[in-house]
């Protein structure tokens, strides 16, 4: 079995902590689909380099080559991990763009996992608040554990073990789960069908 991961990352550098906890959220879904029995096939994508061309969707309608496939990934991928940095209690204004640009039916029953990172705690609100709701408008599936990272949970060395590292493991198994019982319920009705 093989299923398609697409990890949205918004963070303004390459070495955010917003793509720190991205990967550690797609490592750790790729392990739980593994223990499952599936291969997973992961795509990345850094919405900081798409920012010219979500302008130019937007403005003119025309998006590039590359902001199509980015959004092609979102759309056809069997789940989907969705991390801003907060910016002014909410998500950064280029995921929104990126979210604006997708297609009204990409995220139609698609299992999303949230994430955020922020300089204090206090916006760890910005998950229920602003990004359940925002997905939950078009439709997705979005995850019970959301998962917010502070710069507390940075001061260790690695997330294995910690706080953090035990959300990220929880979270990571609900994606995994609901990514497998979607894919099982699917191939019951294909079967069906045939039998038919």
């Amino acid at each position: 079995m093989n299923r398609t991961i697409t990890v949205l990352t918004s963070g303004l550098r390459r070495s955010s902590a917003t793509r720190v906890l991205a990967d550690n959220l797609a490592r750790a879904t790729c392990r739980e689909l593994n223990r499952l029995g599936a291969t997973v096939d992961l795509d990345l994508i850094e919405v900081r380099e798409h920012g010219h061309a979500l302008v130019d969707s937007l403005t003119n309608n025309t998006p590039s080559a590359e902001l199509d496939r980015a959004l092609e990934s979102v759309a056809r991928a069997d789940g989907l991990i969705a991390v801003t940095p907060t910016f002014t209690a909410s998500y950064n204004g280029m995921f929104k763009m990126f979210i604006e640009v997708l297609d009204d039916t990409a995220l139609v029953g698609k299992p999303v996992l949230i994430g955020a990172t922020g300089g204090t705690g206090r916006h760890q609100l910005v998950l229920d608040h602003q990004m359940r709701p925002l997905f939950s408008n078009l439709y997705a599936v979005v995850l019970p554990t959301g998962i917010f990272a502070g710069p507390d949970d940075w001061a260790a060395e690695a997330v294995v073990g910690t706080a953090l590292g035990h959300r990220i493991d929880r979270a990571a198994a609900e994606l995994a789960w609901e990514i497998d019982r979607r894919s099982e319920c699917w191939a019951l009705r294909a079967r069906g069908d045939r039998l038919q």
